[in-house]
């Protein structure tokens, strides 16, 4: 004969041991969820690099610009000046086609201004746009003039305008910083299949390269 005490105590116990299952559940459903959001970063992060995209000279057609390095800049980064004309907005354009990831700030902006060009420098690089081409490849803008013309999460053309050249964050004249990343790597930048020829830091070093970031034909 069971007594009232002897029922209360199995359906304690039958309670316990259902709690316990649903916990393991729980835990068990989380587990297969984080493993499966490990995996889909993981995945993609181990996989090759894809081909490197056609990259263009982010400038407008036809514009002859100076390329160039310096002791200290390091390796692979590239400052592009305009040959003719007034340097302070001229527009920085996508060298490929791809998703901006990044469009606001790095470091502090400082205070060189077409206004006022011998400013206060800032840190970092000022105004900066990040752009995914997908297959691991990456291009960076830095020291534009002003917020960048795109946002995070768009997706832009080849050839399509993100921002204004400007001298903002570690900057001492109006310039583009710019880099192209495969993976976590910088590497040489080539524009219209062609190498830039600026992979270290050594020693000064410019070329002169044409653009030919133009718009479709038709």
């Amino acid at each position: 004969m069971t007594t009232p005490y002897g029922t209360r105590t199995t359906d304690t116990r039958r309670r316990r041991s259902a709690r316990r299952r649903v916990t393991w559940i729980v835990v068990a459903a989380g587990l297969v969820a984080a493993v499966a959001a490990v995996a889909a970063v993981a995945v993609p992060m181990l996989s090759p690099p894809g081909p490197r995209p056609l990259f263009q000279l982010p400038v407008p057609c036809g514009e002859t610009w100076q390329l160039g390095t310096y002791p200290g800049h390091d390796d692979y980064d590239v400052d592009l000046f305009p040959l003719d004309g007034e340097p302070w907005g001229r527009p920085v354009l996508a060298s490929a086609a791809g998703t901006v990831t990044v469009a606001g700030i790095n470091g502090s902006l400082g205070g060189r201004t077409p206004e006022d060009p011998d400013g206060p420098r800032g840190r970092g690089g000022g105004y900066w746009v990040k752009i995914d081409h997908g297959g691991k490849w990456e291009t960076q803008y830095l020291h534009l003039l002003e917020p960048p013309l795109v946002r995070a999460g768009q997706r832009v053309a080849q050839g399509e305008q993100i921002g204004l050249l400007g001298s903002t964050g570690a900057s001492g004249a109006p310039h583009l910083h710019y880099e192209q990343r495969r993976g976590w790597q910088k590497v040489e930048t080539y524009f219209d299949g062609e190498p830039s020829g600026i992979t270290h830091d050594d020693v000064e070093y410019t070329v002169t390269r044409t653009s030919n970031n133009c718009p479709p034909a038709g």
